[in-house]
């Protein structure tokens, strides 16, 4: 546990706050995030200037080396802020998610990609679209890809982007899964994100004709070794990445929690003019939701205890281990999705206004919960077939079925 509290007082002279600040410093944020969160919908993207708060608040360098300009801490302050802006703005708080995270990326890379990004300007933002879409093909020095990569959360805040891609041998057959980082001169963003849910995240996509990436700049997602890089970047990839999507939708469906709190309190029963919430079943969907919500949480952060006492140790999160996080995370997108409509159910016809903050959470929650990375059905079946002595697929936990 002391691994996560403790913070340390500057990186390279540079004061860093301790979690319960930057902590403070999200919630202080949420009325604001609350006000403009009907008009990052309608605008389908979140403004420069809530952009601009996160990064005067220092959430951006969370999780960014310390040789790069920032604050090298646990990626588990990261998950905590996390699901406090979440109750504020479902899409601010998502795109606060996928700008942050890619900051951790650079922990475990070849340190000139950092200093190709941050060299001059180290609040410089970067986005992705993992999927491998696109067309990656070795060349000496490095790849060059090609495509249209989808859902690229705020990628018009953005100075450069990782893309997804699948890495083949001479025959044809998948031997990597890669992260490829371009900058902004190398891809087209086009404005096709129309959604029901997280619909201000401006997840547009983004088009690269024919982009040169150097050997430094590509990562693997799969492979996962011992190396002589800083303890908070011995996590998996997998881990510390779907885990931040988890987080955010925490703080989804506590907001979910709060805002109907707020209603429930001051509403009354149509019928006989009794205060709603001394009916039993408000009364019960409140409680049920609380501790679906508690309980996705508290996994979560467990999970980061665990794995902090391995790292800090520098060892790395042994598979048999990683197969259970692998569930713990996903099942939150379910557990989260399955609180807020029950509380959604109890507002009756009030609760399908568009003015009606629940709603919004509501499609928020279910859009989130449809991410690739909270896919439990599958992942349910993966821990089962391991437990059983079935061999683990590729292209998951390593490049080879294990």
């Amino acid at each position: 546990m002391t691994g996560i509290l403790k913070q340390a007082h500057s990186v390279f002279g540079q004061a860093v706050p301790t979690e319960a600040e930057l902590l403070q410093r999200a919630r202080d944020m949420i009325p604001m995030l609350r006000e403009r969160a009907a008009s990052v919908e309608r605008n389908r993207m979140v403004s420069a200037e809530t952009i601009a708060t996160f990064k005067a608040a220092g959430f951006f360098k969370i999780l960014q080396p310390a040789r790069c300009g920032g604050w090298e801490m646990n990626p588990a302050v990261f998950y905590k802020v996390l699901m406090e802006l979440g109750r504020g703005c479902g899409s601010s708080g998502w795109n606060m998610m996928i700008l942050g995270i890619h900051q951790w990326e650079f922990g475990s890379m070849d340190p000139r990609a950092g200093q190709d990004v941050w060299g001059e300007d180290d609040g410089l933002i970067v986005a992705s679209s993992y999927p491998p879409f696109g067309k990656l093909v070795e060349v000496d020095g490095g790849y060059r890809i090609s495509g249209t990569w989808k859902t690229s959360s705020g990628c018009d805040h953005s100075h450069w982007a990782f893309l997804g891609a699948m890495r083949k041998d001479a025959e044809g057959r998948m031997i990597d899964r890669m992260a490829m980082l371009v900058p902004r001169s190398e891809y087209e963003i086009v404005d096709d994100w129309h959604v029901f849910g997280l619909a201000g995240t401006g997840s547009k996509s983004l088009v690269v004709k024919d982009a040169f990436v150097p050997a430094h700049r590509a990562h693997s997602l799969i492979d996962y070794q011992m190396s002589d890089r800083a303890a908070h970047y011995l996590y998996p990839f997998n881990q510390v990445f779907f885990g931040a999507v988890s987080a955010l939708i925490v703080g989804l469906a506590q907001g979910g929690i709060d805002e109907y709190i707020e209603q429930m309190k001051v509403r009354t029963d149509t019928t006989g003019g009794m205060p709603a919430a001394l009916s039993p079943y408000v009364k019960d969907r409140l409680g049920n939701a609380v501790v679906h919500v508690r309980s996705a949480r508290a996994r979560l952060l467990q999970m980061m205890v665990e794995t902090t006492e391995l790292v800090e140790q520098r060892q790395l999160v042994p598979t048999h281990d990683r197969v259970h996080h692998m569930l713990d995370i996903a099942r939150v997108g379910r557990d989260c999705e399955e609180a807020v409509m029950l509380l959604f159910k109890a507002t009756s016809a009030r609760g399908i206004y568009l003015d009606n903050a629940l709603q919004r959470i509501l499609r928020d929650v279910i859009a989130a919960a449809n991410h690739i990375t909270q896919n439990s059905d599958d992942t349910a079946g993966l821990l089962g077939g391991y437990l059983l002595g079935q061999k683990l697929p590729p292209m998951v936990f390593a490049r080879d079925a294990i």
